[in-house]
């Protein structure tokens, strides 16, 4: 199981933290019926003069505070000469700032009791603090401080260099399968910003200035580029004065650029081979284009594409590994973002099967789905899915930090926090089979494989 293991690790790397990926669920007595939620996460909004969009949600079940700060830029909004820009900044934030001595902000965070991250994606850059309640002021100053005063200099950029270039080898040049899906989104993205992976090139990081770095910060790096969530034990009068106080007065810049992207779902499919001397076992992708992830076919497709992969009770699953013992795993990824989308069915076979036996069986798996549709059974265990993880999600400030400002960034609407399974639920059996015949097309098909080094 090793090798699915490596597959599955290698998506993941790529993807960042927004890959969803459903745990299966068991199917308890009377599942049909609805079953309660968690109680509604209470949040207030608003904005401050220079656009920067606040949200507060109040929760003293213990003493910490989460904060975090979602930026909207990602790899889609870099040029295509100087990929890894966002990413490269997800490191070059934490150097410090003209009032932050340089690689002081984690001895500060974790002097304080707290821990701290960053991550980025094609489609945003995010930034957090977990602390005490009481320590929330050093986590404000230091977003306040590194949005206005950002340390970027030669020192730094050199240093985050090697840290970036090291960590593409890492993750991505010397691991099996980590090429992945650099190569599929080469394919499915083909056209667009999206085509480039956040991770970036060498090149392009070592080709960069110092101006164009400090370019890149002051176009996306502002006040009405951002979402700031304070999440925990606080009190809203006494918070809101000390964000005023922190952000308030920093300026915006010129208008914020967006890449214009026309993402056209009718194009042809393209297969192609990734030769590479590390590959355990042969690996298989079938990778379809996707709607956006605000558009209302999201719900069946990641409902649908849960019932195929997800799980060892999953279509693919059952045929692939137990019936046929040709796969190791199967595995799907329904990963739908702000301008484009991709759905992918994935699977790892066994040491001597051949590429396109799993190439077969699963064009099989997609073409029995597409003409019978799927079981009020595997239907109301995808419902069920859906509503164990709303049911457990949001069980930390940080997570709840976190969703609220991607539903009011990309969605433009909090209250989906709240609200969204409902979506999930008015889904009909029916539909899945739709999508599956609207998105799983023999012409739109995507093909990646990676056969072993010895079989070509």
């Amino acid at each position: 199981m090793k090798s699915a293991a490596l597959l599955s690790a290698a998506l993941t790397l790529a993807l960042g933290n927004s890959l969803p990926l459903l745990a299966e669920p068991s199917t308890p007595p009377g599942a049909n019926e609805p079953r309660s939620v968690r109680k509604p996460i209470e949040f207030k909004e608003y904005d401050l003069p220079n656009g920067m969009h606040v949200i507060l949600h109040e929760n003293h079940a213990a003493p910490v505070v989460s904060t975090y700060v979602l930026y909207r830029v990602g790899s889609k909004n870099e040029r295509p000469d100087r990929t890894g820009f966002a990413h490269f900044f997800e490191h070059l934030m934490f150097e410090g700032s003209d009032n932050i001595p340089r690689g002081t902000i984690d001895k500060y965070i974790s002097g304080a009791g707290g821990n701290l991250n960053a991550s980025t994606s094609f489609d945003r850059t995010d930034y957090y603090f977990n602390l005490p309640a009481h320590q929330l002021q050093l986590a404000l100053w230091i977003e306040s401080e590194r949005l206005l005063h950002a340390r970027i200099d030669e020192t730094g950029v050199e240093t985050q260099r090697s840290v970036v270039k090291e960590e593409r080898r890492r993750s991505y040049d010397n691991q099996p399968y980590g090429s992945l899906f650099e190569e599929l989104a080469s394919l499915v993205f083909a056209g667009t910003p999206y085509q480039w992976v956040p991770i970036g090139s060498f090149q392009y990081i070592d080709k960069a200035s110092i101006d164009e770095f400090r370019e890149f910060h002051r176009t996306f790096y502002q006040p009405n580029n951002a979402t700031l969530v304070v999440a925990g034990d606080f009190k809203p009068e006494e918070v809101r004065p000390l964000i005023e106080s922190y952000f308030a007065t920093i300026p915006n810049g010129a208008p914020v650029p967006r890449p214009e992207i026309k993402w056209d779902l009718n194009v042809p499919g393209q297969s192609k081979d990734v030769l590479k001397k590390n590959t355990p076992l042969p690996a298989l992708v079938h990778a379809w284009r996707a709607p956006v992830e605000t558009h209302p076919d999201a719900y069946p497709l990641e409902m649908l594409t849960n019932i195929l992969g997800s799980g060892r009770s999953s279509r693919l699953y059952q045929r692939l590994v137990e019936k046929e013992g040709v796969a190791m795993s199967a595995m799907p990824y329904c990963y739908l973002m702000e301008k484009a989308g991709l759905l992918a069915l994935s699977v790892t076979g066994q040491s001597g099967v051949s590429l396109d036996e799993l190439d077969r069986l699963l064009k099989a798996e997609v073409t029995k789905v597409i003409e019978e549709g799927v079981t009020e059974q595997e239907f109301q265990k995808a419902r069920n899915a859906m509503e164990s993880q709303f049911a457990e999600s949001g069980g930390t400030m940080q997570d709840r930090a976190r969703t609220l400002a991607h539903y009011q960034m990309f969605y433009g609407d909090t209250s989906l926090i709240n609200t969204e399974l409902e979506r999930y639920l008015a889904v009909k059996r029916e539909d899945l089979q739709r999508v599956a015949k609207q998105y799983f097309t023999d012409s739109g098909r995507f093909t990646l494989r990676f056969p072993l080094p010895e079989s070509k």
